[in-house]
């Protein structure tokens, strides 16, 4: 246990990759763990594996589980590294990357497109997760603009202006899913955590957002350290507050949006994660984000399989096993901490 504590990212890199692995070798078509590290071996630069498994195997592991995994993996990492940065923000263990109104906002843009019969061409495909993360971007902008109060954007009225337009959008979504049943199925399955598209084009549209989020989210750590003494104490040490904020609030939200957009609203990881983080390798934004980026990659990985296996061959969507996991896990890691300092 002192060896998980003094090499957390160790640790979590060979969890992440022990995720990884087994999301891709568990499924209709079972690959043996050890034939699909092989197989992704071979195909690395430099090595010569010399191919002694299906054809089969091949295509099963490249063309659709590993793109799967890949997006599980990414937005695992985004919601979990936002969740970390949002708790920080407004120092708040409750605080999650849905707390002003981002996963709302997507709702409606992907049910609004979801409304429309768009062709079947990859244009038409792109519709919903454009819509989406375009609908999260309002919500964003819309947010903040209610938020300010003169040059300042306090944190009670940046949350409290998320929670009224959150209840805002969430009604126009239950009006328009109420007034459509052509895709009523399919809008339910986005919004309870479903991926609308296969292969490696999500994947790709998807990564530079999170990139960039994560990593603007990553070298903030200290500053978030600073930030928890307080917004005056902050100042006082010469940190611009309110362009540290909006900075924050953009990372985290993009990067929310962009997951968002092209795997549906999943709950709690951006929550939990980040506690658990907390709990075993202590407070230090510096490392709390990219542990958190890094965990929230593996549960959500996790998660997911669970839901390809739970009820085979039908697949749950992920976003029904994160908040029945998560709930009481929530509530025992609540119960756990009472007497724990958490800041």
């Amino acid at each position: 246990m002192k060896q998980i504590i003094r090499h957390p990212f160790l640790t979590t890199i060979v969890l992440l990759a022990v995720a990884v692995l087994l999301s891709v070798a568990i499924g209709p078509v079972f690959i043996p763990p050890a034939t699909a590290a092989r197989l992704l071996l071979a195909k690395l630069p430099g090595t010569s594996i010399a191919p002694s498994w299906p054809e089969t195997y091949e295509a099963i592991l490249l063309q659709i589980r590993l793109p799967h995994t890949a997006l599980m993996a990414l937005t695992g990492a985004a919601l979990a590294g936002s969740g970390a940065a949002y708790q920080g923000l407004f120092r708040n263990p409750l605080a999650d990357p849905y707390l002003i109104g981002v996963a709302s906002g997507a709702g409606l843009g992907a049910v609004l497109a979801l409304a429309i019969r768009w062709p079947g061409t990859l244009l038409g495909l792109y519709t919903v997760p454009a819509s989406a993360f375009l609908g999260a971007a309002v919500t964003i902008a819309i947010v903040y603009s209610l938020a300010r109060v003169g040059r300042a954007v306090p944190t009670t009225t940046l949350i409290l202006a998320g929670v009224a337009f959150s209840s805002f959008a969430t009604s126009l979504t239950s009006f328009l899913m109420l007034r459509s049943n052509t895709e009523l199925r399919r809008a339910l399955a986005w919004l309870l955590g479903g991926a609308i598209m296969n292969g490696w084009q999500p994947v790709w549209a998807m990564l530079p957002y999170v990139a960039l989020g994560l990593g603007v989210l990553s070298l903030s750590g200290h500053a978030l350290n600073v930030l928890q003494f307080g917004e005056e104490q902050a100042q006082q040490l010469g940190m611009p507050i309110e362009r540290l904020k909006f900075w924050l609030v953009l990372a985290a939200s993009l990067t929310t949006a962009a997951a968002v957009a092209f795997s549906g609203i999943i709950g709690f990881v951006g929550l939990i994660v980040p506690h658990v983080v907390r709990l075993t390798w202590g407070p230090d934004y510096r490392r709390l984000i990219p542990l958190s980026a890094l965990g929230g990659g593996c549960a959500l990985l996790l998660a997911d399989l669970l839901a390809r296996v739970v009820m085979a061959p039908q697949t749950l969507p992920v976003g029904i096993v994160t908040a029945l996991a998560g709930a009481p896990f929530f509530l025992w890691v609540l119960r756990r901490s009472k007497t724990q300092a958490y800041w």
